[in-house]
């Protein structure tokens, strides 16, 4: 095999940390996103790589989001969310929706151009594509909340580099 030579350090299953799970996962390229909500329950966002679709029959997808933050309970009480998928230029509200800005909750909406969609779930003007979901299921995991949502909207943005996460630092991928 070609370029065999680089395999790297195995770490032994009686060995792996939280933090070289950590490690290891920065090793792996991640879309990052902006979750949104807005409802009875209030108005707020958060930024995630872990997003990934399910199925396209019915369309799908599913977020995985920390239990310590106050956004599983608002998203799953709001019972809508959208995924915003950023553009390379968005690091600002990479950064803002992260909590690295000072502003929280509906106060973060104050960056950036938003539009209701059909569910009331802001969608970020410029994103690369933005999918308007009705939750579906919510199944706590560990340290973490896996929301599952049925897709029932999508808008596709004008097109552009996306906004990665890739060793613990933000990249750009050309289309």
């Amino acid at each position: 095999m070609e370029g065999g030579s680089n395999r790297g350090r195995v770490v032994p299953e009686a060995s792996v940390t939280p933090q070289s799970y950590r490690d290891g996962m920065a090793a792996v390229a991640g879309h990052v996103h902006l979750i949104t909500t807005a409802g009875p329950a209030g108005t707020s966002g958060f930024t995630a790589i872990a997003v990934a679709s399910v199925s396209d029959d019915p369309p799908t997808l599913l977020v995985c989001l920390n239990r310590k933050s106050a956004n599983g309970a608002l998203i799953e009480s709001n019972g809508v969310f959208a995924v915003n998928a950023l553009g390379a230029d968005a690091e600002v509200l990479a950064e803002t929706f992260a909590g690295r800005r000072g502003l929280s909750g509906a106060a973060r909406f104050s960056v950036g151009q938003w539009t209701p969609l059909a569910t009331g779930s802001p969608a970020l003007d410029t994103a690369l594509v933005t999918f308007d979901c009705r939750v579906l299921e919510v199944k706590p995991v560990a340290t973490h909340t896996i929301i599952i949502g049925t897709v029932v909207g999508l808008r596709v943005g004008d097109g552009g580099p996306a906004l990665a996460y890739f060793g613990r630092g933000y990249r750009t991928i050309e289309r």
